[in-house]
């Protein structure tokens, strides 16, 4: 089992702490000392006062901000958290992406989704309504951008003839599609390396526009429905990513328990989830870096040695 943060600016308003350059540095260079497999940020450029002031947060572009951390990292993989494709022109999306995974010696991840605030849409022009057109046209879109040296494409919305983008990363980077839905899993089999569902109760379901998702029944569902779709387009599920966000239990609080959130990420690595993404306090930057460093002691070195136990068993 792997283990994601997210940069824990996850308020509205946030403390000035976080969006420091020592502050990012610090706190990524604490989830790689810790053990944690990656560390990206949120996306959200043009988000409604409405929307943050009813329990919404602020946010960095994720590019920008990954391109600081991995300044300071070695190891540490860039992982956003998610980019919303219909926001970016997909050869813009490819060319920062490209650029992140060559300069960072290749340790980008493009985890994406479809985006849900309609204001967010309609500031940066884009038409709400036809966002899932222009995720399945984007993911299609990037991988051959970052494979193929000759780019030609005719969709609905982009069009391309003869292009070239270099640097292209040595080895392509993973892409994982973001969402609960069963057009999130078909576009994992169609064109991704990883599926990353989360936790919506109803309300926050429907707040997101997505499917209600459990880290119980929920997610055993759509385990089971992403492997049969991958059986069914002759995918090998076994290389398949899922990373699931939203295990209950939040590392630096006073209700953390780490027996029993070692527990659950053994009941889900057994279910076939190999990965966690993991929130912290953002309430202070030292309160941050706490919380990731008793993680790392807790939880990460001890599932690390039961794993390594296993193999040698």
């Amino acid at each position: 089992m792997r283990f994601i943060l997210t940069h824990p600016m996850h308020t509205h308003p946030y403390n000035p702490e976080l969006v420091t350059g020592a502050g990012i540095a610090a706190v990524a260079a604490a989830a790689e000392q810790a053990g944690f497999a990656g560390f990206g940020f949120t996306d959200h450029p043009a988000p409604t006062r409405r929307w943050l002031e009813s329990g919404g947060h602020d946010a960095l572009d994720p590019f920008v901000a990954m391109g600081y951390a991995a300044a300071v990292t070695s190891k540490l993989r860039l992982i956003p958290n998610l980019v919303v494709l219909p926001y970016r022109n997909p050869f813009l999306v490819a060319k920062a992406g490209a650029t992140l995974d060559v300069l960072s010696g290749g340790r980008f991840t493009l985890a994406a989704g479809v985006g849900y605030l309609k204001g967010e849409f309609a500031a940066l022009g884009v038409d709400y309504d036809e966002r899932a057109l222009l995720v399945d046209e984007s993911l299609k879109l990037i991988r051959e951008i970052w494979t193929n040296d000759c780019v030609d494409f005719i969709g609905a919305h982009y069009e391309a003839h003869g292009i070239t983008a270099h640097p292209r990363p040595t080895v392509c980077p993973p892409i994982w599609v973001g969402g609960n839905t069963v057009a999130a899993r078909r576009r994992v089999v169609a064109y991704g390396d990883g599926w990353c569902p989360f936790a919506a109760a109803d309300m926050l379901a429907r707040v997101t526009k997505t499917s209600t998702m459990d880290a119980h029944d929920g997610l055993v569902a759509g385990i089971e429905d992403l492997h049969r779709r991958c059986d069914s387009a002759a995918r090998d599920f076994a290389n398949i990513d899922i990373t699931f966000n939203g295990l209950t239990g939040t590392p630096g609080t006073a209700a953390f328990n780490a027996d029993a959130y070692i527990s659950e990420v053994d009941r889900l690595a057994r279910l076939g989830v190999t990965a966690l993404q993991v929130s912290v306090p953002g309430d202070s930057l030292n309160h941050a870096i706490d919380a990731i460093e008793e993680f790392g002691g807790s939880v990460v070195a001890a599932v690390s040695l039961v794993e390594q136990l296993k193999e040698m068993s």
